[in-house]
């Protein structure tokens, strides 16, 4: 993905000194804050199997640090104490405070005895456990807990360093995707004019962004101390960097890959969407006079550090999975039945759902899949079009469905509906939409293709079946020593842990069963490395460019939200319509809009605050409204001028590879030309429309009230 660099330092290029190294490092970081809480447990639960001792009552907790030795006398002689007391009490008082309350008299023998003796056995308490306590300091204890302390202190760091960690990891992202000349466009640049235009709009945002970060450190500053002031320095640098990067590329521009100069229209879709945002954004907050507006609401990555760094995992993940043979290990099971494209892409893209509602967000798992998922179709014969058409809406499918974390957000934003609601309708959203690439792919199709027989089709399977089993095996170890050994189950909040561990650990043993065999691997898998170290580094690699471009654009996207909530555009629309069927249908439309140009997390919690409240204004079911809400996001993200999930697809499977898909069909046909776009828009528009509107028909009309009786009610 990333330009080679001619200049090496020890066999690494500097670019993997700088940058991949330290983000693996960050990486394994996140994952040991992710399993730091689980780990620990079981650490103490072990310490206190193996060091506690029930018999002198001292548990492993009393054994962490070194005991202090009690301060009191446990052999005070009590006759003689007793009368120092008495001495004491029948003395003339030298206190002010003393004297309002009165002469309380001489103190009662009887009662100073009683404490002196209760004092006493207490203070022999204290000496006896900490006598216990010492004889159970072995050096076995101290070498146990100097490893269990330093864990804790290393999870401790991390934990209470999250935000410094993502901005460190995005900062080394932003900077190497804009020298590898990654960040996303709604079309790459080619020709001269195409890389003027990307240099000098990425020269205007980052000194806009620039500029807006200082004046915010200045603000905070001259209000007293700054907290956590490293943060901001970040920033600065990070903006100061890219801009000093594209103002030496006006001076050195790059020499672009398609002669001739282009046309500055086209090389106006070239910008970078992170630079269009910048520019937008900042050009509002200084109208308003708000300088620091920009760097205000960049900073809300700031505010969910966690659910930003899940995401680098998962990208990891992908990037990780690419360097294994599994996906070709489990394709090869489907491969004896001799399905036509369309159908085995119609079973990838429901193998696919589950991997979008584990990461959470469509966008996530193209980039984590995209270019297995597109590449694996074209080797069973998919047109590229076709291929670019299935890999865009990959992840579109699986956002409805458990543990979903961008449905547990929208239920924790809005009382009115609860995960398990969402759950349940999202399920018959998503046999809906998937039911609606099948039909619509099968119709679309040019040849037709027989189904092996199941006589040749089922052995072919058994047969290779058994290459995947050892994975099948590695993988059912992993999620049993998590849930048996760290008493922790896979689920939406566990995921971004388990499952960079797990491909991690898969690549490994992959790596090493395979070590000095000839792969049996796709012709098109040349991105496969040879032994675990550089298919780690490949990896890594990649994922650096992949979070550099995605977070810039979500981080700019908080930029859009806040010009959105701070202009008060949504109050000039209407708040009641005259029929929810009207509410309905602009709130549909509103909803592509906003899913065309904001990420999933920002539009949630925009649309919570905003649209939602109107939805309910006109009687329109909660749960019903968020199913829409979902489904119009992903249309919008399939649709242009922007369509994210296209250009994610761009950035996973390359500008050749789309180049070549476009060549392809320049000649055909409308549909055949366009077909990467208009498949995905037919499938989700058609899915909107009838999760939309639907309901509201079954509810409105009598004829088709029974429809009803077809689904269940809601699990409690």
């Amino acid at each position: 993905m990333n330009a080679p660099d001619s200049r090496k330092l020890l066999g690494r290029t500097l670019q993997e000194w700088f940058a991949t190294l330290p983000v693996f490092a960050l990486l394994l970081l996140t994952l040991i804050i992710g399993t730091g809480e689980m780990v620990h447990g079981q650490l103490l639960r072990l310490g206190e199997s193996m060091f506690g001792n029930p018999d002198q009552q001292v548990q492993y907790f009393m054994l962490r640090a070194d005991p202090v030795k009690p301060e009191c006398n446990r052999n005070v002689d009590v006759d003689a104490e007793v009368q120092r007391k008495l001495a004491e009490s029948k003395a003339p008082s030298t206190d002010d405070l003393d004297d309002l309350f009165g002469d309380s008299g001489p103190a009662d023998p009887a009662v100073l005895r009683q404490s002196i003796e209760q004092a006493q056995t207490i203070c022999r308490a204290k000496h006896d456990m900490y006598e216990r306590v010492q004889a159970n300091l072995t050096p076995e204890v101290k070498a146990y807990r100097t490893l269990e302390t330093s864990f804790f202190g290393l999870f401790k760091l991390g934990m209470e360093n999250r935000p410094l960690i993502l901005l460190i990891m995005v900062s080394i992202g932003c900077i190497v995707t804009t020298l590898g000349w990654h960040h996303i466009g709604i079309r790459g640049a080619l020709y001269t004019r195409d890389h003027i235009v990307v240099t000098w709009s990425q020269v205007i945002a980052s000194s806009l962004l620039l500029y807006s970060c200082v004046r915010y450190y200045q603000i905070l500053k001259s209000g007293g101390e700054v907290d956590a002031p490293h943060l901001h320095y970040i920033w600065i640098a990070t903006f100061a960097a890219i801009l000093l990067i594209n103002l030496w590329r006006v001076f050195k521009p790059r020499e672009a890959s398609a002669k001739g100069d282009g046309g500055w229209g086209k090389a106006l879709l070239a910008t970078p969407l992170y630079a269009v945002m910048s520019i937008n954004a900042g050009v509002y907050f200084l109208s308003i006079d708000h300088p620091a507006g920009l760097a205000i609401y960049i900073n809300q990555l700031m505010a969910l550090p966690s659910i930003f760094m899940n995401l680098a995992l998962f990208i990891w993940a992908g990037m990780l999975l690419k360097q294994s043979r599994v996906i070709d290990l489990v394709l090869n099971v489907i491969r004896p039945w001799n399905l036509s494209p369309q159908l085995l892409t119609y079973i990838i893209l429901i193998i696919a759902s589950i991997g979008t509602a584990y990461t959470g967000a469509s966008g996530i798992f193209v980039i984590a899949a995209g270019a297995v998922i597109y590449h694996e179709v074209r080797a069973a014969g998919g047109t590229r079009q076709f291929a670019l058409a299935a890999t865009a809406m990959s992840g579109s499918l699986g956002v409805v469905l458990r543990p979903c974390l961008l449905v547990v957000m929208i239920a924790a934003l809005n009382k009115q509906v609860t995960t398990n609601g969402l759950y349940h309708w999202g399920f018959y959203v998503f046999l809906l939409t998937s039911t609606l690439f099948f039909l619509v792919s099968q119709m679309l199709r040019t040849q037709r293709a027989a189904i092996e027989s199941p006589v040749v089709a089922i052995p072919g399977m058994l047969r290779e079946l058994i290459p995947l089993l050892p994975y099948i095996g590695v993988t059912v170890v992993i999620i049993a020593l998590y849930e048996y050994g760290l008493d922790t189950k896979l689920n939406e909040i566990t995921a971004p842990t388990i499952i960079p561990v797990m491909l991690l650990l898969i690549l490994i043993f992959d790596k090493v069963l395979n070590k000095g065999k000839a792969e049996i691997t796709p012709d098109y898998a040349s991105h496969r490395q040879e032994g675990v170290e550089r298919s780690v580094r490949y990896a890594t690699t990649e994922t650096i460019g992949h979070i550099g471009a995605l977070l810039a654009l979500m981080t700019l996207s908080l930029a859009v939200g806040g010009v959105i909530e701070r202009s008060d555009i949504m109050h000039y629309f209407p708040q009641v319509f005259d029929s929810r069927w009207t509410a309905m249908a602009f709130l549909m439309v509103i909803m592509v809009v906003v899913g065309m140009s904001m990420d999933p997390l920002g539009a949630a919690i925009l649309v919570s605050g905003t649209l939602a409240p109107v939805a309910y204004a006109n009687n329109i079911d909660p749960v019903h409204f968020w199913m829409m809400v979902l489904v119009a996001f992903e249309l919008g993200y399939l649709s242009p001028p922007v369509a994210l999930n296209q250009l994610l697809t761009r950035q996973v499977v390359g500008e050749d590879e789309v180049h070549l898909a476009d060549q392809e069909v320049k000649h055909m046909r409308f549909f055949r030309r366009y077909e990467r776009w208009i498949l995905p828009l037919i499938v989700m528009a058609s899915g909107l429309m009838i999760v939309g509107f639907g309901p509201l028909a079954v509810q409105d009309f009598e004829s088709l009230a029974f429809i009803k009786d077809w689904f269940p009610a809601v699990p409690q």
